[in-house]
């Protein structure tokens, strides 16, 4: 398992899947890619390749890790995308505007950050993806329908061959706004690992659908590691 935060309590899900009930969501997620990067396989002069998403408790986690700058060597980190909705770079609704303004705008420059573009396009995004390094670590969330990054229940997304490491996505049911672009399950299975992050009660219900194993998106995600920080609200009192 992964070296992290000091955990407030654990509770197993399925298999080689750690759950981590933690008092404060976005300070744990710091405190592991803290841990990871120093851990970074290769040593002091490898590079690490940090997969980033969007939304209010990425864009918290994004703070606390930038409020750790010093304890990060940024100049051996690419940073990349996990996925993206179709508009310009600088909308309010653009995951990258949210890391730029979160994180990259308070830290030393990233030895690279490959933002998703519209004008570029999922295939493109997906073979850039293909000549980096591995991921070492996919940062996701979940949300109350159960997806995770821009895989939603019931997409066309989820059913990518595994030649295809990023798609374009859209929502079926409609709630969530905008067209996509995401990583595939297949690409997310790649990285050493993948780490939710989960915060308030609104997200209950859908802990609760992966933890039963339910076959929800998030439920699916595959990875060397796959790691939850939940706080206790989302848990709905796991312990």
């Amino acid at each position: 398992m992964t070296a992290g935060a000091v955990p407030s309590s654990a509770v197993a899900v399925v298999p080689a899947v750690r759950v981590d009930v933690v008092d404060n969501v976005p300070q744990a997620f710091a405190d592991v890619v803290v841990d990871a990067v120093a851990r970074r396989p290769g040593g002091p002069a490898s590079s690490f390749c940090l997969v980033l998403s969007g939304g209010p408790t990425a864009r918290r986690c994004y703070e606390a890790l930038a409020s750790r700058a010093v304890e990060v060597p940024w100049a051996r980190l690419v940073i990349l995308m996990g996925d993206e909705r179709c508009v310009d770079p600088d909308d309010p609704d653009a995951n990258q505007r949210l890391v730029r303004e979160a994180l990259l705008s308070h830290v030393p420059s990233p030895a690279a950050f490959h933002p998703m573009t519209v004008a570029d396009g999922a295939a493109a995004y997906g073979r850039q993806l293909a000549g980096t390094v591995r991921p070492d670590l996919v940062h996701l969330g979940l949300g109350p329908d159960g997806h995770t990054a821009s895989l939603f229940p019931g997409g066309a997304a989820l059913c990518a061959p595994p030649g295809q490491l990023a798609v374009d996505s859209s929502d079926p049911s409609g709630r969530n706004p905008h067209r996509r672009m995401t990583l595939t399950l297949h690409a997310l299975a790649t990285a050493r690992l993948a780490l939710f992050t989960v915060s308030g009660a609104a997200k209950a219900d859908a802990f609760a659908a992966v933890r039963s194993g339910m076959p929800v998106p998030a439920h699916r995600v595959r990875s060397e590691q796959v790691r939850w920080l939940v706080d206790a609200e989302a848990a709905g009192g796991a312990a």
